[in-house]
């Protein structure tokens, strides 16, 4: 029986989310499986991987082929380079605690790119809101100098025609009482 390290589909349509599984070369895609291994979720970014390292590295060893896909996230998680370590350890190049080294090193700085990574998102993520409020600050700006604006022509448009009104109020009183005084000479 050939063993295939592969990807089962989970999750619903356009959320993709896959198990990592050892299972038979001639079982369906989503069928019987021999051992569930980790998990993979392509929706998150980075994406989130989960591994159980040691039975992944154990699977490997009893000859078990990866898929393409599963190479490159064994690959992203360090068992390929556990498996080529132990190959190492075999044959006698390493010692256990020089591979132990070797893989922690890496995994150390594995975890540094990735924590890179997140902290770009994030400060990307951030900017972007960063500018946006800053937009929205000037388009704020503008509308209330415009709303300003408006009111001060309707105030001024305004004060003409109050003017005139109130020079014939003027006028008008003023013409009013010599009126009566002229009335008062004729009468008299």
């Amino acid at each position: 029986m050939s063993v295939k390290i592969r990807l089962q589909r989970h999750g619903k349509k356009g959320k993709p989310f896959y198990w990592v599984v050892a299972a038979d070369a001639r079982s369906k895609r989503d069928g019987r499986y021999l051992e569930k291994i980790g998990t993979y979720n392509p929706n998150t970014n980075p994406a989130t991987v989960e591994l159980n390292l040691d039975s992944a590295v154990k699977w490997l060893h009893n000859g078990a082929q990866p898929t393409d896909t599963a190479r490159a996230i064994l690959s992203y998680k360090g068992a390929l380079l556990k498996h080529h370590l132990d190959g190492g350890i075999r044959k006698g190049a390493l010692t256990q605690e020089q591979a132990d080294a070797k893989l922690a090193a890496w995994l150390e700085s594995k975890a540094g790119k990735v924590d890179a990574k997140k902290d770009g998102l994030s400060k990307a993520k951030a900017d972007v809101k960063a500018n946006a409020l800053k937009a929205e600050k000037e388009v704020n700006a503008k509308r209330v100098a415009a709303a300003a604006q408006a009111e001060a022509d309707a105030i001024a448009a305004a004060t003409p025609a109050v003017e005139e009104e109130v020079a014939e109020v003027e006028a008008a009183t003023e013409e009013a009482p010599a009126a009566e005084e002229n009335n008062e000479t004729t009468e008299a």
